[in-house]
């Protein structure tokens, strides 16, 4: 996930007048609110455009059902992942298509305005990863998960980042897939190092015992913060110079450990420097995204037969993301 944003940001000026129409039908059904629906689909090879989403005006009912909750909407976390929601068929069998027309969700937060559920109350902080993204809404309260801002230091936004989903992600994903040992000498590589997931692995594998973390990253800037603020040894501007030469020099024992935020032509080259039982840790592939392939996409060729003469393990950290917290059997 990149960041989260006030949903104020999402709510363009520009298109406000063109839901006045209908402002006036639904202001005869129910409260008013605003929210953004999936108007079509970019196609599995095309790029998403504004165009793509519609705000309109609504209506929701005045009053709530027991066991409900009013919300009023204070973030959204708008993530990579999203992309593959906006295709009919997301590739993916544990993501859900958006439909056309209806309200897009992901990971929200929100504040109660009025409660009838027993376990929260006016003034909560709640959250929840099937957020609608409407300005107010009407939610069942046993899905939702009441939030403690005192452990944030107030900063709500952060349960959709570093103390959210998107920590866990990170954390799980070494510490199940990527089979890193104190005192083993391993060197990881971070794609997508400055992005919200990517730039917590690199920290986390440093303190699980890598000897060696190296980023990956697309401006002077990004690499920069990775080094100086972060704690990774070195960094990569994949846009400047020979990527392969670069990994080469920085990583002169090979890569045991591979964080893949992006997949394509980046990560066939990290691949290629992997030693033998390595391990490659599959967290996203955003430069896939816009294309037409299944998930997680296949290597090409020579690489996936690198892949099987070093025994390089190659999986998806979120398997351990669906199973976590059920009871062992």
């Amino acid at each position: 996930m990149e960041e989260s944003l006030p949903l104020g940001f999402l709510l363009s000026t520009h298109v406000r007048a063109a839901c006045e129409i209908q402002h006036r039908i639904a202001a005869k059904a129910g409260m008013i609110i605003q929210r953004v629906v999936l108007n079509s689909r970019p196609g599995k090879n095309g790029v998403p455009v504004a165009e793509n989403f519609r705000l309109e005006q609504s209506a929701i009912a005045d009053t709530i059902q027991a066991g409900q909750v009013r919300v009023r909407t204070l973030y959204l976390s708008v993530d990579p992942y999203m992309r593959c929601r906006m295709n009919e068929d997301t590739g993916s069998d544990y993501l859900l298509p958006w439909q056309l027309s209806e309200v897009a969700d992901g990971g929200g937060i929100g504040i109660v305005e009025e409660s009838k559920h027993d376990n929260l109350a006016k003034g909560d902080f709640v959250i929840s990863f099937s957020w609608p993204w409407q300005t107010v809404a009407i939610l069942d309260g046993s899905l939702l998960q009441k939030l403690v801002p005192q452990l944030v230091n107030g900063h709500l936004s952060y349960f959709l980042g570093a103390a959210g989903i998107t920590g866990l992600t990170a954390l799980l994903g070494i510490k199940e897939k990527g089979h890193v040992s104190v005192g083993a000498n391993q060197t990881m590589v971070v794609s997508g190092a400055a992005g919200a997931c990517g730039s917590l692995a690199g920290q986390i594998g440093r303190l699980e015992g890598c000897s060696r973390v190296v980023g990956i990253a697309g401006t002077d800037e990004k690499c920069s913060i990775l080094v100086q603020e972060m704690g990774f040894d070195a960094a990569i501007n994949y846009k400047k110079g020979d990527v392969a030469e670069q990994l080469r020099k920085l990583c002169p024992g090979g890569v045991d450990v591979y964080f893949d935020n992006v997949g394509g032509d980046i990560s066939d080259t990290v691949i290629s420097q992997m030693n033998r039982n390595s391990h490659i840790i599959l967290c996203g592939q955003i430069s896939q995204y816009n294309k037409d392939v299944p998930y997680p996409p296949p290597l090409p060729p020579d690489i996936e037969k690198i892949r099987k003469e070093r025994n390089i393990t190659r999986q998806l950290c979120q398997q351990d993301m669906q199973n976590f917290g059920e009871p062992e059997s």
